[in-house]
């Protein structure tokens, strides 16, 4: 077979670039580069724990993360209670957490309790206003010149805990998780479910999970389809515990067969907080740190802040600080609201003022009236003097 041979003239083709072999020199060894990365930064990771007084918020919190990150609160003794005092404003407590080589940053926000008053009408503000905060600190802050070293205290996740009443959502914690849900990650929680029988638990979830539906009350929802389909029955039985019942306790007890768990013991037993068939302390604790911790995080920056920054955008101007309107748009529902009670006070002094003033015109047409018949009277009486005068001096002058 004859060969041809290329001209000095003519250019060789250049050979075919090699294949990207499997080896690890390629293109597949970006998910390795982006661990590394990931490994390097570590993470940081904040949750919110709010709901009503009474309902064990930091217990949990500490039998949540094994170790105590939280210390416990010193007992009033000099009110022989058995309860701590209440949390009467927000507490932040930082952890660093770190497992295989990889670090959390950590950061509990302990929140007040709420519905101890007559008018609990106000009693998410703080907690709204807090959230709100975070987002706005975290936009202003990506807008300097420069960004580095920035403080993320933005909540990935809020654990709202509902009361065991085994009845249904109070109106209270219909609003309040209405004005949550919009703005952070809900989860709800039902605390201590060691008060309840397994059959009305199971009924009690279900009355909270219709209320949540028929209320469009907006509550996290982690992702089920997957690739793995271990991983997605894994979620899918998480997202059926949902609301999840747990039960908060940082004491060693001994069980019937020995065994030294956390859990709360009882005459009839004990009640073991890692137990599934007791509560689902373990499917939430596998939730915010094994599994959905990172979906929390990429949730919160892609959907919770971005629109929260995008109102801002629509409602604001941005610039230069000493130009930018003083309105901001997180308190023009409490500003209409002012404006509304304003408004109809106004019109109520308005109205007792005329009521007032048509009394008062009243009463002076009585008084001019009964003016003028004394003024009538006094003349009929003056006539009557006079008259009688008359007639007395006539008498003496005839008898004269």
């Amino acid at each position: 077979m004859l060969s041809v041979s290329p001209s000095p003239n003519e250019v060789a083709p250049p050979p075919p670039p090699a294949p990207i072999t499997s080896t690890g020199t390629g293109i597949a060894n970006l998910p390795n580069q982006r661990h590394k990365i990931v490994a390097k930064n570590g993470a940081n990771f904040t949750v919110m724990v709010c709901g009503e007084s009474g309902v064990g918020k930091t217990t949990f919190v500490n039998t949540l993360f094994t170790s105590t990150i939280k210390e416990p609160k010193i007992l009033a003794k000099r009110h022989m209670t058995k309860n701590p005092p209440k949390t009467v404003q927000i507490q932040i407590t930082k952890a660093e957490l770190e497992e295989k080589m990889f670090k959390v940053k950590l950061t509990i926000i302990d929140t007040p309790g709420f519905g101890d008053y007559v008018n609990n009408r106000y009693a998410s503000i703080p907690i709204v206003d807090f959230l709100d905060d975070q987002h706005e600190k975290y936009m202003r802050q990506e807008q300097q010149p420069c960004r580095k070293g920035a403080v993320d205290m933005r909540v990935h996740a809020c654990l709202y805990f509902i009361k065991p009443t085994g009845h249904t959502l109070t109106p209270l914690d219909i609003e309040v998780m209405k004005r949550l849900g919009s703005r952070v990650n809900l989860i709800p929680v039902i605390a201590k479910a060691d008060t309840l029988t397994p059959a009305n638990l199971a009924k009690f979830k279900q009355n909270i999970r219709d209320v949540i539906q028929a209320q469009n009350i907006q509550v996290y929802s982690c992702p089920i389809e997957s690739d793995d389909e271990t991983t997605s029955r894994r979620n899918i039985n998480i997202m059926n515990a949902m609301p999840f019942a747990v039960i908060g306790s940082t004491q060693d007890v001994l069980t019937a067969d020995g065994r030294k768990v956390k859990g709360r013991e009882y005459s009839w037993g004990v009640a073991e907080v890692e137990n599934d068939e007791h509560c689902d302390f373990k499917k939430l604790r596998s939730l915010l740190i094994r599994t959905h911790m990172l979906d929390l995080i990429t949730t919160t920056e892609e959907n919770h802040y971005e629109n929260y920054r995008q109102t801002q955008m629509e409602t604001r101007k941005f610039g230069d600080p000493r130009t930018q309107p003083n309105e901001n748009a997180k308190f023009k529902e409490e500003e209409d609201a002012l404006r509304k009670r304003f408004t109809e006070q106004v019109k109520n002094e308005e109205s007792r003022f005329r009521m007032w003033e048509q009394r008062l015109l009243s009463e002076r047409d009585r008084l001019h009236s009964e003016l003028e018949q004394q003024g009538r009277r006094v003349t009929e009486l003056q006539h009557e003097i006079d008259s009688f005068y008359y007639q007395r001096d006539t008498v003496k002058s005839i008898r004269k």
